[in-house]
């Protein structure tokens, strides 16, 4: 895997990640784009086997606010997202694009307007006619203001169901207290460097939102995957995608959650690689 630095038009900087490089003489890479409250670290072995199954390169950044990239704009809204992409895209002469979680919003609206041959997402946290609610946002911001970074992060963990049915149903009172025992854990501490702009990013995922037919701009190629044990809400808007979509395909990875991706279960990995294939 090799590391290296990019410029961006704005005069921004992304950490890029590069696995396969050696194989770029057998056509296009895919650009991984990593959801929010992660870093592209955590996507390494998912790369990885992607690659090899592939024989093509992966490649995965870090996006705004992570490791050696630029921090977030106080004005961000998800075009930064969407030109950064870019960037990535044209530096890696790549025209395959996979997206997870936040990722995947990014990946669906750029595809709208970016050369993109070859789209896939998993879990994409696209909000469709409002399927993406975060009423839970204000609770949050009372809690970051007053300094309670264990209560903050409770409240947007809960809010984004993020570890599952049995998490989202716990008590705020208990969801705080598991952070606390684990602030000094590694995952832990990500999490709350992570929190405030996964928050930035929540808010321009609504602010984003419209009806499912714009998205019939995206490529003919779109493969949509939803995980069986992921929230519902990604399977709403992703089912409104696919109805205006003639010529995605949609299907559901079998005993995964949310973080399916991060787990590179050799069944998504193929798919991904058929998929890719063509």
């Amino acid at each position: 895997m090799t590391r290296e630095n990019i410029r961006t038009p704005d005069g921004g900087t992304l950490e890029l990640f590069s696995t396969g490089a050696e194989l770029a003489s057998a056509g296009s890479g895919v650009v991984i784009v990593p959801p929010s409250m992660v870093t592209a670290a955590d996507y390494t072995r998912f790369a990885q086997k992607l690659s090899a199954a592939l024989g093509r390169p992966v490649h995965t950044f870090n996006r705004r606010g992570r490791g050696s990239s630029s921090p977030q704009p106080e004005d961000y809204t998800l075009d930064v997202d969407i030109r950064d992409l870019q960037t990535v895209m044209k530096h890696t002469s790549s025209t395959d694009v996979f997206g997870h979680s936040f990722g995947g919003a990014v990946a669906l609206h750029a595809a709208r307007t970016l050369p993109v041959e070859r789209l896939a997402v998993y879990d994409p946290a696209v909000s469709v006619n409002h399927s993406v609610k975060a009423d839970w946002t204000a609770e949050y911001e009372r809690a970051a203001a007053a300094g309670d970074d264990d209560r903050a992060l409770a409240v947007l963990q809960r809010g984004l169901e993020a570890g599952g049915a049995f998490s989202s149903r716990m008590p705020l009172s208990m969801l705080t207290l598991a952070n606390k025992l684990t602030a000094g854990t590694s995952e832990g501490k990500q999490q709350r460097e992570m929190m405030r702009t996964g928050v930035r990013e929540i808010k321009a995922i609504i602010a984003a939102d419209m009806p499912a037919e714009p998205f019939l701009a995206l490529p003919l190629e779109t493969l949509i995957v939803v995980g069986e044990k992921s929230p519902a809400y990604f399977g709403i808007a992703c089912g409104q995608i696919h109805d205006v979509l003639s010529g995605s395909s949609y299907t559901i990875l079998p005993g995964y959650g949310h973080d399916g991706v991060i787990k590179a279960p050799d069944k998504l990995i193929k798919e991904l690689a058929d998929f890719y294939a063509g």
